[in-house]
């Protein structure tokens, strides 16, 4: 499969990573509408005010749609880096390249001098939370929500990048 990896917005960009997530957590945590909604309306804000200074975006494209995405926001908060909207379409999967990108968010948050990275994910994402425990996250909150339309239990992961 020919892939193209690109670190800015490219047209289709938002649909295609909106409508990525959408499929997966509606195929494997029955998330609806106002999931969907949500990582629009967030990755459509965070690209308006995109630095690649200090923010980093990274998609793959491949026939004719996104196939992963990586984002880390470092313009959300000036206490931590937050790694965003982060997935792989089943063709990408175990290539090395959500670990790669991974790895350029931790390097770029480091050169910026950010103090720690930190994510939301779900406890029931074996492959993710095997990646982000290898890259040294570790685990500070653990809740119970409803808001994606069923029970889930929702995981906040940091990276601790200062002494």
């Amino acid at each position: 499969m020919d892939i193209t990896l690109h670190t800015a917005w490219t047209p289709g960009a938002i649909g295609d990573i909106a409508a990525l997530h959408a499929r997966h957590y509606a195929d494997s945590h029955g998330f609806g509408a106002f999931f969907e909604a949500k990582v629009a309306r967030e990755l459509g804000d965070f690209i308006l005010r995109f630095d690649p200074a200090r923010d980093l975006f990274r998609c793959a494209t491949g026939q004719g749609r996104v196939l992963g995405s990586l984002v880390l926001d470092c313009g959300e908060d000036p206490d931590s880096a937050h790694l965003r909207w982060f997935i792989m379409d089943p063709a990408l999967r175990g290539r090395g390249l959500g670990r790669r990108w991974l790895d350029e968010a931790i390097a770029l948050a480091r050169r910026i001098g950010a103090p720690q990275i930190h994510l939301w994910t779900l406890a029931d994402l074996d492959a993710a939370a095997h990646l982000y425990a290898a890259a040294g996250f570790t685990l500070t909150d653990e809740v119970e929500a409803e808001q994606w339309g069923r029970r889930v239990i929702e995981r906040r992961l940091v990276l601790p990048l200062t002494a």
